[in-house]
Order: structure tokens, then sequence, then C-alpha cells
């Protein structure tokens, strides 16, 4: 059989994920101490578990409205607003999927048509740019900066936009830069999406992890309610990844669309997840905090080792990663993130896993204790001062 006539020429032509292709590498290296999985070391607060746990004891295993189930689409509705500012009906502008990645798949592909070009900043998740090809649009990435601290200007904007464009996709606070945008950056940029009249994706799944200043969802601007979709989940600040929940918030006709597409893909989520979701989001403020404060503490202790080898690495406002440039050791990214695992025995991702511009970086995440984050940054130094 030839298998190149078989598979799908969109599909043949994607690029598997940088992140993934590295940690094939990293198993095999039992020793080695990893900075590269961006999934919290804490496990998800009791109280959370036990909600599943009694779920299924009640037992409920039965599918629910491919919408989510009601009760936990209300509380999505109270926290968005509590925590937001953000006003959605949980009967109609709500839709619980499976993680942030599946919702923002199903917006693309409910609102791309074949040939429509969507905007989105670099560098980024992997799954953005794979989405937008596969449901047959054009990505445009927009290269950001370290010397803006990664965050998106309206300038960026101007320069890549093009008529045919149609989506902008937003991820503030940045994976894997933990760039940010304040709340004047973010005016503007609603300005420009109001003016070229697009529809904005914004992924915040780590806004609850912003450490310095205040989290501002572009929704919250007059005139993008009505052409945001907002996307968020419970993985990182609720260290919840494992239970995959993400939900979509948006004016009906677009949660509606979006439907039709989970619907046919997954169905619904399962009823004792997001049960255990409806916890998380009702009582759980107390964990979250606690969890942030780790990891603030863990951030200026990766940041200024960087700094101390000589590394330029600005500091991140938000998220549990790091971006730093390592263009002082004379190595590209993923030169010095491949030597560092074979001779340092410590795994950080190439900053060509998040787009072509970050060719000079890698990205270390601060979500492992902070005992072994001190013991990689003693092994990087020794690896750094060996170059």
């Amino acid at each position: 059989m030839n298998y190149e006539t078989v598979i799908a020429h969109h599909v043949q032509g994607l690029n598997r994920s940088g992140i993934r292709d590295f940690f094939a590498l990293v198993q095999q290296m039992p020793n080695a101490i990893s900075l590269g999985i961006g999934e919290p070391d804490f496990v998800t607060p009791w109280n959370i578990r036990e909600a599943a746990i009694y779920s299924l004891e009640k037992g409920k295993t039965s599918y629910t409205d491919n919408l989510g189930l009601y009760a936990f689409r209300r509380e999505v509705a109270r926290y968005v607003e509590r925590k937001f500012g953000l006003s959605y009906d949980g009967q109609t502008e709500c839709l619980i999927g499976i993680g942030v990645s599946e919702t923002m798949d199903t917006a693309i592909r409910a609102l791309v048509n074949p040939g429509d070009k969507v905007l989105y900043h670099e560098p980024c998740y992997v799954s953005y740019s794979p989405s937008v090809q596969l449901a047959g649009g054009i990505p445009i990435a927009i290269p950001t900066h370290a010397k803006d601290n990664f965050a998106l200007r309206r300038a960026d904007l101007d320069a890549k936009w093009e008529p045919g464009c149609k989506l902008l996709i937003l991820n503030f606070p940045t994976n894997p830069t933990g760039g940010v945008v304040e709340r004047e950056q973010l005016e503007e940029i609603a300005a420009f999406a109001i003016e070229k009249d697009l529809i904005v994706l914004s992924d915040e799944i780590y806004a609850e992890l912003t450490y310095d200043g205040e989290h501002v969802s572009i929704a919250s601007f007059p005139g993008m309610r009505e052409r945001t979709v907002f996307l968020h989940g419970v993985s990182k600040a609720f260290a919840m990844t494992g239970f995959r929940i993400g939900y979509a918030c948006a004016p009906h006709p677009i949660i509606e669309a979006m439907m039709k597409v989970h619907q046919y893909a997954i169905m619904s989520v399962p009823i004792f997840i997001q049960e255990a979701g409806i916890e998380a989001l009702r009582n759980s403020d107390d964990a979250v905090a606690s969890m942030r404060e780790s990891y603030q503490r863990r951030r200026d202790l990766l940041v200024r080792r960087f700094r101390e080898m000589g590394l330029k690495c600005h500091l991140p406002q938000a998220t549990f990663y790091t971006f730093p440039d390592v263009t002082p050791t004379g190595l590209d990214g993923k030169t010095f993130a491949t030597r560092l695992l074979q001779q340092g025995e410590v795994a950080v991702v190439p900053g060509t896993a998040f787009g072509t511009d970050g060719h000079d970086f890698v990205r270390a995440s601060f979500s492992t204790q902070y005992a072994k984050i001190e013991k990689a940054c003693d092994r990087m130094q020794r690896f750094v001062e060996s170059l």
C-alpha cells in the first residue's frame, strides 16, 4: 500500500509537535531533570478529586448535553463574571470541551472557511497554526520580541494584516514566553479588531497565574464581547491537566456553531469530570492562590539563575514558563537544548517548537519542585561554563 496516496495531503504537510518529539529523547534518559512539560507538579486538590469520586459513587456515568452539564455551564458563567467581569448566559453562551486545545480547534473549524486568513502571534502554543491549516485556513504569524516582553503591538498587527483576514488568535498570558499585554496595548488591539471586523479567539488559560500587574480580557472592552470567543479551562491554575476540561464563552450563534462541530467529534465531556469542574470553580480559590505563590518563588529563582549564567531572560509576568535567549553561549536554541540534555541531563524545549521566531530561545518551565529547579540550574551552569 502506498500510504502517501492514502493520507490526506493537508495532514501530510503538517509538522509533528516539536515538544513531543523532543520528549521522546528525554524519556531515554531517566536521570534527566525535566523543565520541559507545562504541567503542575501539584496533585489536583483533594476536594476536586473527591467530587469526581463521589459522582462515580452516585452512578453518574451517562452522557450530558452536548454543550455540557448545565450546572457546570452555569458555574462557568458565574466564575467568568467573578474573575473577569464578563457576563454570559450559561444556558446558551457556554460550551464545555476537552481542554482549551479542543475548544480552540472547535472554534476555528466552526468559523474558518477554506482560504480564510487567520492572524496569530509567535512564539505561541504549538497547535494554533496546525489547527488553522486543518480547517483549510491560511495562518499568518506575527512575530513578537523579547525587547517588548513578547507583547503584541498594534503596529505589528498593521504590518501583517491583509484582505481576507477573518480571525485573530490571542494567547495572553502566553505559552511559551510568559508575555502579557498591558491594558493600553490590549485596548489598541481591540480597536484594530473592530476596525478590521475580526473575530478574536482569546486563549486565557494562564490568567490566574499572573504574578505582576492585572489580567484583563479583551472581551471586556466596548464592542468586543460580540466578536470574542473567550477560551479558558482548569488544567493549569487548578492542577487538573489530566481531567481535560476546557470551556468557551461567546455569543449564542457562535456557541451553537461550535456545538455542531463538538457534537460530531466529541459528543460530550464525561459527567463525573464536569462535576469535578464545578467543585474546582466553586471552592478552590485558596488552593489556586497557594500554588500561584509557589510558582512565583520558583520563577524568581529560575530567572535569577539564568541571568547569573549570562543568558538574557526577560521576567515572565505570568504562566509558569521562562524563555531565555541562549545566543550568548554561541548556540542556537535547538543545539543548546540537545547538548544540555546529552551533557547536562536537563530537559528544556527548543524555542523553534513554538515557531521560527523562537530560533534563539529555549522554554524552561518552573512547574517543577523548587529543589529540582535548583539542581537543574546547577547542572545548566556547569554546562554553560563548559562551552
